[in-house]
C-alpha cells in the first residue's frame, strides 16, 4: 500500500482528500503546516507528498526546500496545490524541486491522475536502477578476476545496503528484515555517512561502479502488499 502525505492548513480540504485517497487504496497522513509535515515525513517516509503553498509557520515552498535537502527527500515525488495560478508561481514551485503543480479549485480525479502518474514514474526509475544492477552482476572475463572490497558496514547495515540498491522502500526493507522503517532509515543514514554519499541514487551508483552484485537470485518486485 503506497503512502501519501497531505500537507494543507485547510482542515476541510485536507480531511476530504484523505478520505478520497483512502477509498482508492492509499495510506494517507495529514499535516496542517510545513513544520508538522516535515516531522511526519522524517518519522515515516511516504511514497509521495502533496502540499499547499500558503500555510502558517512554514509555507509549502520552504517545506519543499527543506524536504529536498534531506537525503531521504530528494527522490520522493512532490505535488503542489495552490490558489496561485500565475506562471511565475508555477515556475517557482518547479524550480525548488516540485514535480507537479495543481491550481485550486481542482477536480479530485485530476489530482489522483497526477499522483498515479508520479508514482508510476518513480516505479520506472527504480525498475531501471535494478535492471542496471542486475546487468552489472553478470560475470565476465574482465571482472571475474577483480576483487570487490568488503563494505565498511556492520552486518545490519550491510543487509540494508543490499535492499536499498535493489530499489526497495524503507517500508519494504523493514518488512523483509523485520525492523521498523525508522530503524531502516537510521541504518541508511549511517551507510551514507560511512561511504561519504548524499542520497540513495549515489549509493546505487556507488554499488554499480564498484561491482557489488545482488545477493538474491529471486525476482525483484516493487509492489507492496495492500
Amino acid at each position: 500500500m503506497k503512502k501519501i502525505l497531505i500537507v494543507d492548513d485547510d482542515t476541510a480540504l485536507r480531511v476530504a482528500l484523505i478520505r478520497f485517497l483512502e477509498k482508492r487504496g492509499y495510506a494517507v497522513q495529514g499535516a496542517a503546516s510545513g513544520i508538522e509535515g516535515l516531522a511526519l515525513f522524517e518519522q515515516d517516509l511516504p511514497d509521495l507528498v502533496v502540499s499547499d503553498v500558503v500555510m502558517p509557520e512554514m509555507d509549502g515552498l520552504e517545506f519543499c526546500r527543506r524536504l529536498r535537502s534531506l537525503r531521504t527527500g530528494q527522490l520522493v515525488p512532490f505535488i503542489f496545490l495552490s490558489r496561485r495560478s500565475e506562471v511565475e508561481d508555477r515556475v517557482q514551485g518547479h524550480s525548488i524541486g516540485a514535480d507537479d503543480y495543481l491550481t485550486k479549485p481542482f477536480e479530485p480525479r485530476e489530482l489522483l491522475a497526477k499522483i498515479e502518474g508520479q508514482l508510476e514514474r518513480s516505479r520506472r526509475i527504480h525498475t531501471e536502477i535494478v535492471r542496471l544492477m542486475q546487468q552489472s552482476s553478470q560475470p565476465s572475463n574482465e571482472t571475474s578476476s577483480q576483487t570487490v572490497n568488503p563494505l565498511p558496514l556492520t552486518p545490519a547495515e550491510e543487509k540494508v545496503f543490499w535492499e536499498v540498491i535493489q530499489g526497495h522502500t524503507n517500508k519494504q526493507i523493514g518488512d523483509h528484515l523485520f525492523v521498523s522503517p525508522r530503524t531502516v532509515q537510521t541504518h541508511l543514514s549511517n551507510i551514507l555517512s560511512k561511504l561519504q554519499l548524499e542520497n540513495r541514487s549515489q549509493l546505487v551508483r556507488y554499488a554499480f561502479e564498484r561491482g557489488y552484485r545482488l545477493p538474491s537470485t529471486e525476482p525483484v518486485t516493487h509492489e507492496e502488499n495492500a
